[in-house]
């Protein structure tokens, strides 16, 4: 017998990744932003997409590391993808309002409620008793991969942010709040794999394929999940790099371009991410 590879086309996805892609489109085509922005954003729908309506939303009920994938994908890769796709002047007006905003959520807009909502978001849903329960009903399933989103796209919007907000990290800050939040959550993955026994009883009673026992099967999940925070945290600290330096060299050129001329630089300039 082999696993179910069926696809979920589930009807509340589908609206609503359209609606959103339509959203963009017609945005993009009236900003004339470059064909990079379209095609990021629209991977991170695609990613959005195979994660919860290809095999892999089937399989995730069937093996704990593909179920591992699935939140992977919500919670790191689309939520960049996404946001790196957007510019200021797609997200007009809101571009124009976003301190204010800022100021108003107050510290629900800070990068230690996005670290502690990213870290405490992964590790509740991985208690036995809840995670069990999300796999059992649907509304708290939908519930989960809701709560995966939302709070991935709040956190790397701290680091990915086209808008040079009240609490746009930079450098150190931005190092120190991807280490400390990517040690957390690893240890979650290094407990999971190296945990003797399975946890997670609805696993324990499906059938079992391709030779993983439950334990062995939730070994690998925890292996994904430290892998993926190692991999993602290297590849953002680069993105992170490379971007210091664009905008020391662009901070640089504004300097001399308005000394020449006696005039004020502006204290909020466009980020490099809208030259590409």
């Amino acid at each position: 017998m082999d696993p179910d590879i069926s696809w979920s086309l589930a009807p509340g996805p589908v609206v609503l990744l359209t609606a959103v892609a339509v959203w963009y489109l017609r945005r993009w085509r009236r900003t004339g932003e470059r064909p990079l922005r379209v095609a990021l954003f629209l991977v991170g729908i695609a990613v959005t997409a195979a994660a919860l309506l290809s095999p892999i939303d089937t399989l995730s009920e069937q093996f704990f590391f593909v179920h591992m994938v699935q939140h992977l994908l919500l919670l790191d890769i689309a939520a960049v993808l996404l946001i790196l796709g957007l510019t200021r002047k797609i997200l007009r007006p809101i571009t124009r309002r976003m301190v204010d905003l800022e100021r108003r959520a107050g510290v629900f807009a800070s990068p230690a409620f996005a670290i502690t909502l990213y870290v405490v978001t992964m590790w509740i849903w991985h208690v036995p008793a809840l995670y069990d329960a999300a796999l059992g009903n649907a509304f708290l399933h939908a519930f989960e991969h809701v709560s995966f989103a939302l709070a991935g796209t709040l956190y790397w919007w701290h680091i990915f942010s086209p808008i040079r907000s009240r609490h746009r990290l930079l450098g150190l800050g931005a190092a120190g709040y991807m280490v400390s939040t990517k040690i957390l959550v690893g240890l979650l993955g290094v407990f999971l794999t190296f945990a003797p026994d399975s946890f997670y009883g609805f696993y324990e009673e499906q059938p079992r394929f391709w030779g993983l026992s439950a334990a062995e099967d939730q070994a690998v999940g925890g292996a994904v999940m430290a892998l993926e925070q190692m991999i993602v945290m290297g590849a953002a600290f680069a993105w992170l790099f490379v971007r210091m330096l664009a905008e020391s060299e662009r901070d640089e050129q504004r300097r001399e371009r308005y000394g020449a001329t006696g005039q004020t630089p502006d204290p909020c300039p466009r980020s490099p991410r809208e030259t590409l």
